[in-house]
């Protein structure tokens, strides 16, 4: 075991958060702003990529961070370490409403591709990286662009999407057909591509767009019913329009009367 062991708890429903429990000298790794709250006797250090690298001197640490960035992560990443004597907690928060997905990396061949941004926290040892889209196909239509992140280890992860996320596992010859950006992620040896929707009437009205994304192959994939970009854009057409006012006799000045200003 290359990756420090850690035990996890997750609380919440829509939005949730982590609690990690470390054994002394144990470590965890996060993104940075998704620390929530800690116990005493916990360390923080900030780390030059994801730390796991630290060995590998300059050359190494500039390369890991620099796949860092190629994925819109941060630079950084902050390392929590128990420098106590008994077993302490950390937490972590998702960013947004969504739900909290771990991973136990040894039981699923130690890799897996994931979204970008989707990565929350794992335990100290966990590589970060990229994994370039081949077909350009894919790249263009596939809803997650030409890179995608890459996690690798033997420890836990914790990955974090919007809206409600399902867990399916594939058998060989089986193929799933996704929405365009509604992948988290999946593990290594699955098949990750594109096939057109096909039929006019389905192209020019059916409102799903070109393409599916599909995935093929034997694994586990993790689909999310909102991507946050989707949730996002139907939060803006909401504040691009006026409002209605619920059958107020005030109108527009029941909007001056809670702050709106006068529309």
């Amino acid at each position: 075991m290359n990756n420090h062991e850690i035990d996890y708890t997750i609380f919440g429903e829509e939005m949730q958060y982590v609690e990690v429990e470390l054994d002394p000298q144990e470590s965890v790794i996060a993104e940075p702003g998704a620390f929530m709250m800690m116990q005493d006797d916990i360390s923080m250090q900030t780390l030059f990529g994801d730390g796991s690298n630290q060995q590998n001197g300059l050359l190494g640490k500039l390369f890991n961070a620099g796949k860092r960035l190629l994925v819109g992560e941060n630079l950084f990443m902050t390392a929590f370490t128990n420098q106590g004597a008994q077993k302490r907690t950390v937490s972590f928060a998702s960013p947004y409403p969504g739900k909290i997905v771990p991973i136990d990396l040894s039981q699923l061949g130690g890799k897996v591709i994931c979204q970008k941004d989707a990565f929350l926290c794992a335990a100290k040892g966990v590589s970060i990286g990229i994994e370039f889209q081949r077909k350009l196909g894919t790249g263009l239509f596939g809803g997650e662009g030409f890179i995608m992140e890459k996690i690798e280890g033997d420890g836990m992860a914790f990955l974090h999407a919007s809206g409600f996320v399902k867990e399916i596992y594939l058998t060989p010859g089986e193929t799933l057909k996704i929405d365009t950006g509604c992948i988290v992620g999946f593990t290594g040896a699955i098949q990750y591509d594109i096939q057109f929707v096909g039929g006019i009437k389905n192209t020019l009205f059916g409102g799903e767009g070109l393409f599916f994304a599909t995935l093929s192959g034997s694994g586990k994939v993790w689909i999310q019913s909102l991507p946050v970009s989707r949730l996002a854009a139907r939060i803006l057409s909401f504040g691009a329009f006026h409002r209605k006012e619920e059958g107020s006799i005030l109108g527009g000045i029941g909007n001056l009367l809670d702050g709106d200003g006068w529309k």
